[in-house]
């Protein structure tokens, strides 16, 4: 499936988190619609099955997450949608690379002495070097 319009999505979703520390809800549900679309039209690799199992797994980490404390509900939002595109198996990935990307940011936060972390630039992180690593990337251009 395509990750040029999540890759959008998470775009304007940084830059939202990044000025107010919130994202609007719209964005993650767009992302939903469109993997809903996506599906529905038969793209490469789309599946019921994989929209279902993906939009669970999502949602279980990222609400289990908000409920530690870790995540905002927008993030966790956003992870249920991008489990919705990509499926368990792609957002496993995603979260992989958002991990590691996140940890940096937060010794960066760290280091400037800031409590709090924007943490979407890592959920877009984690699904750029997916789409890199997939070859998804270069399907974009």
């Amino acid at each position: 499936m395509n990750l040029l319009i999540p890759l959008l999505l998470l775009a304007i979703a940084t830059v939202y988190d990044l000025r107010s520390r919130t994202i609007p809800d719209w964005i993650a549900v767009v992302l939903l619609v469109w993997s809903l679309a996506g599906t529905l039209a038969g793209f490469e690799g789309a599946s019921w099955s994989n929209l279902a199992l993906g939009l669970l797994v999502g949602f279980g980490l990222g609400a289990g997450l908000f409920w530690l404390g870790a995540l905002g509900g927008g993030d966790a939002k956003l992870i249920a949608a991008l489990g919705a595109a990509l499926g368990p198996m792609g957002l496993a990935s995603v979260l992989f690379w958002m991990a590691i990307v996140g940890g940096l940011l937060a010794l960066v936060a760290k280091w400037r002495g800031r409590q709090d972390l924007a943490y979407v630039p890592a959920i877009a992180a984690g699904l750029l070097i997916y789409s890199i690593r997939t070859g998804e990337w270069t399907r974009m251009l």
